[in-house]
C-alpha cells in the first residue's frame, strides 16, 4: 500500500459466523489497500464466532492491521455498525459483512473512487458493488433470479448494500447514523439520507464500479424465503418501495386471476388469457434466464444449466409470496409505532429539502 494512502477502518457485524470469518478476514488482509484496522461487533453469537475471532486477533498481532472486537448481545445490524464506528480509530469507514469475499482490490477501488470526487465536497461516501459467487445448480438459479449483474443497474440510481460501501465519519453523523429502530433494509434508509446530504444534481454515493465483493446466495429455498420475508418486512417498517409492492399485489390479486378467468371462458377469451399469461411469464423470467446463462455457461453442463433455468418461475413466485407476506407485517409494526418520531424519516428529509430551497431563494 502507498504510504500516503489514507488509513481506513473496516467495520462489520457478526452473529454465528464462526465458519465464514476466516475467509473474509483473510481476504481483508490480502487487500491491495490494507485496512489499518478491522472492527467487528458480535451480536451475541452462540457458536465458535468469538473464539475464532480471538484466535484471529492473536494471529494478527504485529501486522499492519489491528483487529478490534466488541460484543453487543442482542444488537441488530444497525446497532452493531454504530457501535463499531464509534470505537473505530480512523475517519474513513468501510463497511462489509461476514459471509462474503471481497476482491483483492475492493478497498483500493473504494478509496480511489472517493479520491476522484475530492473536488465535490458534498460527496462524502462511495458505493461498492457486489456479484454472486455460485457453485451448483441451486446457487446459480438463486443468484440469477435475485442478484443483479453490472449491466442490470444504473449507476445514477444505484444504492449500495451494507456489505460494500465507504464514507466519512462526519457523513455518518450528519446522516443520523444507521437507523437502530430498523432491523432490515437499514442500509437503504442510510443511503437515502446520504444522498439527501449531497448538493442538487450530485450523486451522494457514486458507484465504484470495480470495487466488488462476492456474495453467495442462500443455501436453501427455505432460507431464501425467510430472507425475502424479512427484507419486505423491513420495507414496510421503513415505508420503502410502495409502488413496487403495489404492483406485486395488483399482479397476483387482480391481473393473474383475471387472466385465469379468461382462460376459463370461450375460445377467443382462452387465446387472450393464455397469450397474456405466457407474455407475462416470459417478461418476468427473461432477465433471470439471461443472468443464469451468463453465470453458468462456463462452469455448468447443458443439463445443469437447463435445471437452473427451470427453477426460475418457482423462485420468482416463492420470493413474491415472501414479500407479500412480509410487507404488511412491517406496516402493522409501523402503525403500532406511529408516534415514534424516528420512523418518519422521510418527512425529515422533505422538511430539510424545503428549508434548503428557502435558504437558496433568500440569497
Amino acid at each position: 500500500m502507498n504510504a500516503t494512502a489514507p488509513h481506513v477502518s473496516v467495520i462489520m457485524t457478526v452473529l454465528n459466523e464462526g465458519r465464514s470469518l476466516p475467509t473474509v478476514i483473510s481476504a481483508l488482509l490480502d487487500q491491495t489497500h490494507v485496512p489499518a484496522e478491522v472492527v467487528i461487533c458480535d451480536g451475541g453469537s452462540t457458536d465458535n464466532t468469538m473464539s475464532s475471532l480471538r484466535a484471529l486477533q492473536q494471529s494478527m498481532e504485529g501486522t499492519a492491521t489491528q483487529l478490534t472486537l466488541l460484543v453487543a448481545e442482542g444488537a441488530n445490524i444497525s446497532e452493531g455498525r454504530n457501535r463499531a464506528i464509534e470505537v473505530a480509530t480512523h475517519d474513513l469507514i468501510a463497511v462489509t459483512d461476514a459471509g462474503i469475499r471481497p476482491d483483492p482490490d475492493w478497498l483500493e477501488q473504494l478509496v480511489a473512487t472517493f479520491a476522484a470526487h475530492a473536488s465535490e465536497p458534498s460527496v462524502q461516501g462511495v458505493a461498492g458493488f457486489f456479484l454472486p459467487e455460485v457453485k451448483g445448480v441451486l446457487d446459480t438459479a438463486l443468484a440469477g433470479t435475485t442478484q443483479p449483474l453490472r449491466r442490470d443497474v444504473d449507476s445514477e440510481t444505484f444504492l449500495p448494500a451494507g456489505r460494500s460501501m465507504l464514507f466519512t465519519r462526519q457523513a455518518w453523523q450528519e446522516a443520523g447514523r444507521f437507523p437502530e429502530w430498523l432491523d432490515y433494509c437499514e442500509d437503504l434508509v442510510f443511503d437515502l439520507r446520504m444522498e439527501d446530504l449531497a448538493a442538487d444534481g450530485v450523486k451522494g454515493l457514486p458507484l465504484a464500479e470495480l470495487s466488488v465483493v462476492r456474495v453467495p446466495p442462500r443455501e436453501s429455498l427455505r432460507a431464501f424465503f425467510k430472507q425475502y420475508y424479512l427484507y419486505a418486512r423491513g420495507d414496510g417498517k421503513a415505508d420503502l418501495w410502495r409502488g413496487r409492492h403495489a404492483i406485486r399485489y395488483g399482479t397476483y390479486l387482480v391481473l393473474i386471476p383475471l387472466l385465469l378467468a379468461l382462460i376459463g371462458g370461450g375460445a377467443w377469451r382462452r387465446r387472450l388469457g393464455w397469450t397474456g399469461l405466457a407474455a407475462g411469464i416470459a417478461a418476468y423470467c427473461r432477465r433471470p434466464l439471461a443472468r443464469i446463462m451468463q453465470l453458468g455457461q462456463y462452469r455448468m453442463t447443458p443439463l445443469q444449466l437447463l435445471a437452473a433455468m427451470s427453477m426460475v418461475p418457482l423462485i420468482r413466485v416463492l420470493g413474491d409470496i415472501a414479500k407479500m407476506a412480509g410487507y404488511p407485517v412491517g406496516w402493522i409494526w409501523r402503525i403500532r409505532n406511529w408516534k415514534r418520531p424516528e420512523i418518519h424519516w422521510r418527512t425529515v428529509l422533505k422538511l430539510r429539502n424545503c428549508q434548503s430551497v428557502s435558504e437558496n431563494q433568500a440569497r
